[in-house]
């Protein structure tokens, strides 16, 4: 085994690098200004003990523990099995999340078993759309496959922020700046889905959620820019 290998799965290494990023993150939020909106009906659905689907882009999957408010209720987001999926799932436990790692090994059987026990339980399922390894902003038709499944009630959720590091990863993976300006939004997808689909309308299903979470990723981007130029303008 390679020294780089050893070092990348090294327990002590995964938690020193887990624990910096987690940190990062509480950082970059508690230092910008953020504007939440569109959040009352989903908060009010977990405070009640109805767990949703909540649903976004893999871009902005750094600040899902900001876009739900784990104080209300449990959550449980779906990470990839592999090195970096892993690291990405414990970095959301240590923001308040639980995880269930999705595996190659892993029927999707059993996986849609495990989602529907945690949702009878009353936990809330996190998914990000495109995950885990995309083409990005392409939905899968997972989260159809779940509402149906759950029953649960599925909301789209997005963060844009003036200023971020978009990473080299496959769907440039957006990282908060501190001392910034952003938003937080949240709309309920009101799509109803049959107990049994034709494949057409699973299709149409999934398309409609991919246009509302561009729908909303958009409606994000754009009031951050708003925001800029307004400044500007004052400023000026």
């Amino acid at each position: 085994m390679s020294l780089r290998k050893k070092i990348a799965d090294s327990p002590k290494v995964n938690r020193a690098v887990e624990a910096l990023l987690a940190g990062y993150v509480r950082f970059a939020y508690r230092t910008s200004h953020w504007e939440r909106r569109g959040f009352e009906e989903m908060d009010a659905c977990v405070a009640s003990g109805e767990p949703v689907i909540f649903v976004l882009w893999h871009q902005r999957l750094i600040m899902a523990p900001y876009l739900f408010n784990t104080s209300l209720g449990r959550i449980c987001a779906l990470t990839s099995a592999a090195r970096a999926g892993r690291l990405a799932g414990q970095i959301l436990v240590r923001l308040g999340f639980e995880t269930v790692p999705m595996s190659s090994h892993k029927r999707h059987v059993a996986l849609s078993r495990e989602v529907l026990r945690r949702t009878k339980e009353g936990c809330s399922i996190g998914i990000a759309a495109d995950g885990p390894r995309g083409p990005a902003r392409v939905s899968s038709g997972v989260p159809i496959t779940w509402a149906r499944m759950t029953g649960c009630r599925v909301f789209t959720v997005a963060f844009a922020e003036r200023k971020v590091i978009k990473l080299p990863t496959w769907d440039r993976q957006m990282l908060p700046l501190p001392f910034s300006r952003g938003v937080l939004l949240c709309q309920e997808w009101t799509e109803e889905v049959p107990k049994k689909p034709s494949d057409e309308q699973a299709e149409k299903l999934r398309l409609r959620l991919e246009a509302s979470l561009d729908e909303i990723t958009d409606r994000a981007d754009a009031a951050v820019e708003r925001g800029g130029q307004s400044q500007k303008n004052q400023a000026g």
